[in-house]
């Protein structure tokens, strides 16, 4: 049936096959369609609730609270070095750590830990290694015990520090960064040999050497007495990779970095190495586990409470609370580590002044600076930052959607009123007729209702058979 006017136009599709025919109605796929965008519009507002944080006072309280107690445990059980009761058992684990390194790679455990670190100097054995005193650079390089593992760039755990190892054990040489320049000594050692009978296993050998050694001066050299300058921390390492890059791309070295690394070399002749860096980390830790560790609990609780026993479910359960990757969590952590930096950083500031008789002292105020906590704490601004990009432009998109919703809900009436116009499910099943010789007739009418119904010219309507015929022949095709 076609109907064809200037401004609509109904086409109703027939499809034969051997259990009879089917009309394909346009109202009808166009009410599924309206519902189904309506359901997409909802969808895309629901996205936008879901990428925005749901704290509530209390989890704002809480956050707060475990920021303060982990600030705590800074200040009084972390400290400095040297004043750390915690850095006192960090210290004992890296060295317990280092012996049982030392049984791995041979040493039969007789005698103390210096004999364990002796054993792992001599068994991965570095070119780069003059601690100062009696050796070449005592005097010219201002190298001694208590700064030659930070100047030393063979000893720094950083990508460059690994790329001199190499270069040091493969060509006999020592690099120092000593005064804001980059010093290499010639002929280094002349005991030394890289082994490896091919490229592959002496980079394979350089790679363990530079390893082992880092992990035999991790608690101090061998001759250390007391707690030993142990390896720098990363973190303050990279002031000498930027003098080192700079020296060899023949970029002037400015006063800043060499400012900045005499500061580095200050805080760590103070005992401010990998092991204390590793201290820092315990009450940013505990931070972090705290304020997950509520977050699960109170949604855990909720759940219990709302939901009837009978539809308890584990994965329902895990989804409500999961304290990993949903924005409540994270706001949560965001407002618990900037909570417990602001007490670091007073602290710092505080003692700086106190230690500097007024006068702020900026070696105290990096010795007692939280490193670690203040890079957790950048790491979820950027994240907070990053999520109200995101919020904003969902936000604009979700905008958008509820109006789209208002335009369809009113198209899908106009649909509906249409649809209930035509009553197409009475009408349009006269085809069913024409299988039955005996009622072509009340087919005829039938079809000449519809036709009527849909408002086509009385000139065009076809009402008996022969008008049919004549049709399909294309005598009235128009």
């Amino acid at each position: 049936m076609n109907n064809t006017e200037e401004t609509e136009q109904f086409v109703y599709g027939i499809s034969v096959n051997e259990n009879g025919f089917k009309f394909t109605s346009p109202i009808e796929n166009a009410l599924i369609t309206a519902k189904t965008e309506i359901q997409r519009l909802e969808d895309t507002i629901k996205s936008v609730e879901s990428i925005r944080p749901d704290c509530d006072k209390l989890d704002y309280a809480l956050a707060a609270s475990s920021g303060v107690l982990c600030g705590i445990i800074d200040i009084f059980i972390v400290g400095k070095p040297g004043e750390s009761p915690a850095g006192n058992i960090t210290d004992k684990w890296f060295l317990n750590r280092t012996t049982d390194f030392a049984k791995l790679c041979g040493w039969d455990g007789k005698g103390d830990a210096s004999s364990a670190i002796r054993f792992l100097e001599k068994r991965f054995k570095i070119p780069y290694d003059q601690r100062g005193a009696g050796d070449a650079g005592s005097i010219i390089f201002d190298l001694n015990p208590s700064n030659h593992h930070f100047k030393s760039l063979g000893h720094n755990p950083t990508l460059l520090g690994l790329f001199f190892s190499i270069l040091d054990q493969f060509t006999n040489q020592s690099h120092f960064v000593s005064g804001g320049e980059l010093i290499s000594l010639q002929n280094a050692d002349g005991k030394f040999e890289l082994r490896g009978s091919s490229v592959p296993a002496k980079l394979f050998c350089g790679f363990s050497n530079w390893l082992g050694h880092l992990i035999s001066d991790v608690s101090g050299s061998s001759n250390s007495r007391g707690r030993g300058m142990g390896i720098p921390s990363p973190f303050w390492a990279w002031t000498n990779d930027i003098i080192a890059l700079k020296s060899k791309l023949n970029i002037p070295v400015s006063q800043f970095d060499n400012t900045l690394n005499e500061l580095a070399l200050s805080i760590y002749k103070e005992g401010y190495d990998i092991r204390f860096q590793a201290t820092q980390i315990i009450p940013v830790f505990i931070n972090e586990i705290i304020v997950r560790l509520v977050y699960s609990i109170r949604r855990l609780v909720k759940y219990f409470v709302t939901t009837d026993k009978e539809y308890h479910s584990a994965s329902v359960m895990w989804k409500a609370c999961e304290p990993f990757s949903n924005p409540t969590v994270k706001r949560m952590l965001t407002v618990a580590h900037g909570t417990f930096c602001m007490m670091d950083l007073s602290d710092a500031t505080v003692r700086a002044f106190i230690t500097g008789g007024g006068t702020f002292n900026m070696t105290e105020f990096f010795l007692r600076l939280n490193i670690v906590g203040v890079g957790r704490f950048t790491i979820s601004l950027y994240g907070e930052v990053k999520r109200a990009v995101v919020i904003r432009k969902a936000e604009s998109k979700a905008r958008f959607s509820r109006k789209e919703i208002i335009i369809v809900e009113n198209y899908l009436s106009g649909l509906t009123l249409l649809s209930e116009l035509y009553d197409d499910k009475e009408l349009i099943d006269f085809l069913d007729d024409f299988k039955n010789s005996d009622m072509y007739v009340e087919a005829f009418q039938k079809s000449t209702r519809l036709a009527k119904l849909r408002k086509v010219p009385n000139s065009k309507v076809l009402r008996t058979k022969s008008d049919i015929d004549s049709y399909f022949k294309g005598a009235n095709r128009q």
